[in-house]
């Protein structure tokens, strides 16, 4: 018989009891729609923390001042202040791979807009910022190098705060109150949302870091420096040369900790990927769960189906039937029985995914890969429970076969 042969005959046999047929493959279903709706769930999941991640910024790099050792009491983050906006440009001068540098300094301050007013954080960067950041104005446009020279009362501002002050008013050109300074609004950045931590995005203001050291917070140094790189196969290089750089320019011995911090949003991303994969293999295992009691159910019918077509197996062998066909046979209505499930169960898990992401609104990604992996599974599952049944019945005696009533 060939492989069509083989099939067709499947089927027909498939066919004769269409309840028990269905009722069978509904474990595989079930089983295979499980594993595609859970794996969907976490591929989405994490695809959703990677576009925040790259949220962030292009290829950047975070430079934080460091904790400070005051007789044996170890101070947090950003105690130091050796990190200084020279050092920023040190970085762009002499450290390879680098495609612009920021200094920061931050405060939290109060704006005021006539009546309105609110409590946000304050960023001082260079123009760089919104291209490192990858944070375009949408709105009027951005401080000049020039602005940053002369310590400039202007800023650009998040969409929380114009929403917060300004309502339905056009922000760009006024003039409002920071720390009962006059700040001339030039610009409005373009919408962000949460960063991976849940904070808003969008609840910032952005001025010259000048204008934050010298008139809002009263400090030389910077809390921060953000470094661009030119591409993420360097990200590791450029860390390393940094951490050389500011060592030499900081005068640290071989024995002393860096008075910097440097960080990288790729290691938040490779902590949530991390996260998420663990995630996604223990929901696809409980998942497969299902599969495993699919393939019992094959095991068990298919032993069904050899005892009720005993005496076609001895009619089969009689006429010429070998052990290899009747066991082939076999095989291939347990094989065939897993993958009609498998097909039935990938487009429930496809539509299921779909759902959810439409119902609860939560992210979802059906990615090709957990496609082809369910249907091969699902087509193991026939081979490894249908082997007994097939085996069992390539074996009977045909006589003995024959005389059974």
């Amino acid at each position: 018989m060939n492989p069509r042969e083989v099939i067709r005959v499947a089927l027909r046999a498939l066919a004769r009891n269409k309840m028990r047929t269905i009722l069978t493959m509904l474990g595989i279903i079930i089983g295979v729609g499980a594993v595609i709706c859970t794996v969907a769930i976490g591929e989405g999941a994490s695809e959703q923390v990677q576009q925040q991640i790259q949220a962030l910024g292009t290829n950047m790099i975070m430079v934080f001042a460091g904790s400070v050792n005051s007789n044996g009491v170890r101070m947090g983050s950003e105690a130091t202040k050796t990190l200084t906006a020279d050092d920023a440009y040190a970085i762009l001068a002499h450290v390879p791979n680098v495609s612009a540098v920021s200094p920061i300094a931050f405060s939290s301050v109060q704006v005021v807009n006539g009546n309105q007013n609110w409590y946000t954080r304050a960023f001082g960067a260079s123009p760089e910022y919104t291209q490192i950041r990858n944070w375009p104005v949408v709105e009027g446009s951005s401080f000049s190098q020039r602005d940053v020279d002369v310590a400039a009362d202007v800023c650009v501002i998040g969409h929380t705060i114009v929403t917060e002050i300004f309502g339905d008013q056009n922000p760009v050109g006024m003039t409002i109150r920071v720390q009962n300074l006059p700040f001339r609004v030039l610009g409005v950045l373009e919408t962000k949302g949460q960063s991976p931590t849940g904070e808003d995005q969008d609840d910032v203001m952005v001025m010259p870091y000048t204008t934050v050291q010298k008139k809002i917070s009263g400090i030389s140094w910077v809390q921060l420096i953000m470094v661009s790189a030119t591409s993420q196969q360097v990200m590791q290089q450029v860390q390393d040369g940094i951490s050389a750089l500011l060592r030499q320019r900081h005068h640290l011995r071989t024995d002393e900790d860096n008075d910097f911090i440097i960080r990288s949003p790729n290691e938040f991303a490779q902590a949530a990927a991390a996260s998420s994969l663990v995630m996604t293999i223990l929901l696809g295992a409980i998942a497969s769960i299902s599969l495993l009691v699919g393939g019992i159910g094959i095991m068990n019918i298919m032993l069904v189906s050899v005892t009720e077509r005993t005496r076609e197996i001895g009619v089969r062998m009689a006429v010429g039937a070998t052990e290899q066909d009747v066991q082939r046979q076999f095989l291939s209505e347990a094989v065939v029985l897993s993958s009609l499930g498998g097909i039935v169960g990938i487009l429930l898990g496809v539509i299921g995914s779909a759902t959810i992401s439409r119902i609860l609104g939560w992210s979802t990604f059906v990615s090709p890969s957990s496609v082809v992996i369910a249907a091969i599974f699902s087509a193991g599952v026939g081979i490894f429970f249908g082997y007994y049944p097939a085996r069992k019945a390539a074996r009977l005696d045909p006589i003995e076969a024959l005389r059974y009533e």
